[in-house]
């Protein structure tokens, strides 16, 4: 079904642009580009474009979460797309949702419907009872629910790569969306969460261990299937100097104390485990930024939505630090330059 998609992405991929472009990434996560061109933003593209010789057909995220070919197909589409619009990085990921380490607990799913077009989740587990009974149990089996189904399309992707020589060169498999602890403890516990993190904080944080030991397990078994690159990853088409790219998206409920109480703790040893990355949120971040990009290992922030964030204080806690902020809105941007704030070159706006 998907060889003649393959044949023509293969066929597409340029060895000298797609090189090209990746120097463009590394020299920018190491600093030369700021270095070299501090007033601008970092906006790599491709010199030379390539359009399908073939339609590509669209294939909803519903379709793709039950038949193994139709996420390689959905997946390698959006790579199609980038030969042809001339931006981003080519790479593919095992793209199941936020619910990857819920679902190993015991979390039920939720798929939405088709119509949404949106990736599926878990409901949160039904009582703390429960949620003891899981933190008793221990690390659980890696390959149950959406967790085996990650690892296999991984190993699905590693088969395809071997056997189409450009697609294996210039075409990463990063790794899946297993958020960060606090963002997976939030979803198996629900919205108690926020009164369990004073009434219950020593429960909390067994959990928040244990989803810890998970994700550190679970992560050394995705790199057997596909292993992470020295140096640099690829990440929503973007790139980072590190290896995982963590979640912290529930941070923006919690003060800063809480923030270094609950998140920075498990946060740091992620980092120090995989040898740095970079760390996304949506919502309000300036509030504890200052904290979160003290911890030792993080060399970029892919946050979501500046127009809730005092920017000038997300800024002098990344970009002055030598800290990337990537994928951040073009008009964020441009609005920090016009006003004379010196940005490093230390920016990246698709």
């Amino acid at each position: 079904m998907i060889e003649k998609y393959l044949e023509d992405l293969e066929r597409r991929i340029d060895a000298q642009t797609e090189q090209r472009l990746c120097k463009d990434w590394v020299d920018f996560t190491e600093g030369r580009f700021g270095h070299q061109r501090p007033g601008e933003i970092f906006s790599p593209r491709r010199q030379k474009t390539s359009a399908p010789g073939i339609e590509w057909p669209s294939v909803s995220v519903n379709e793709a979460l039950d038949d193994f070919d139709k996420m390689a197909l959905q997946q390698f589409s959006s790579c199609s797309q980038m030969l042809e619009d001339g931006g981003g990085l080519l790479c593919v990921r095992s793209n199941y949702g936020t619910g990857i380490l819920p679902s190993l607990f015991g979390a039920e799913l939720f798929i939405m419907e088709d119509q949404t077009n949106t990736l599926p989740t878990t409901r949160p587990l039904k009582s703390i009872e429960k949620i003891k009974q899981v933190v008793d149990a221990g690390v659980p089996d890696l390959n149950l629910s959406l967790g085996g189904k990650t690892l296999e399309m991984g190993r699905r992707f590693m088969a395809i790569k071997e056997n189409y020589p450009r697609i294996g060169k210039y075409v990463q498999v990063y790794h899946p969306d297993v958020q960060g602890p606090m963002d997976v403890c939030e979803l198996l516990w629900g919205s108690g969460l926020f009164a369990a993190l004073v009434d219950a904080p020593n429960l909390v944080k067994s959990f928040l261990e244990l989803i810890t030991q998970t994700y550190i397990q679970y992560m050394h078994k995705w790199a057997e299937i596909a292993p992470f690159s020295n140096g640099c990853q690829a990440h929503w088409s973007m790139m980072h100097k590190g290896r995982i790219m963590l979640r912290d998206d529930s941070a923006m409920n919690l003060s800063p104390a809480m923030f270094d109480q609950f998140i920075k703790l498990y946060d740091q040893r992620l980092l120090d485990e995989f040898g740095g990355g970079a760390i996304h949120f949506c919502g309000r971040g300036a509030h504890y930024i200052e904290s979160m990009c003290r911890m030792h290992g993080v060399h970029a922030i892919a946050m979501s939505q500046p127009e809730y964030n005092n920017m000038e204080t997300i800024y002098r806690n990344t970009v002055d630090k030598g800290i990337k902020l990537i994928g951040l809105s073009r008009d964020a941007a441009e609005a920090a330059l016009a006003a004379g704030r010196e940005l490093h070159g230390q920016v990246h706006c698709a």
